[in-house]
């Protein structure tokens, strides 16, 4: 219920906020070999990022006259391999926003990835 109701007004700023962005730009680190790489979302379709899979549902940026910041509101969905004959398992991980000038504040807790928020465009 109050998930329902946090997507709900997320969806409903996102539509009536000039400052929300058509995509997001997130930086992800695989922690294993130490490749970053940065990937461009539109808001509301899904990304895979390794055995990740990311959703931004909204992005705003700071007005030029303001502090600079980046938000981004995301939703995270882990799918680890499987066995042979086991069926995939896909459980969230994550939702939340991320803020580019404090990627610690919310971070997504994942043993191989990390992302961050780094940009939203038009």
């Amino acid at each position: 219920m109050i998930r329902a109701f946090v997507a709900a007004f997320v969806m409903f700023s996102a539509m009536t906020a000039p400052a929300y962005a058509q995509r997001a730009v997130i930086r992800g680190l695989d922690k294993i070999t130490g490749h970053a790489s940065d990937y461009t979302l539109t808001v509301g379709r899904a990304a895979r990022i390794g055995s990740l899979e990311v959703i931004a549902r909204a992005c705003t940026k700071s007005a030029p006259e303001e502090t600079p910041e980046v938000r981004i509101y995301v939703e995270v969905f882990d799918t680890p391999p499987v066995r042979e004959g086991e069926e995939s398992e896909r459980r969230e991980i994550f939702h939340g926003w991320l803020f580019a000038s404090s990627p610690g504040l919310n971070a997504v807790d994942h043993p191989t990835y990390d992302i961050w928020a780094i940009d939203c465009r038009a």
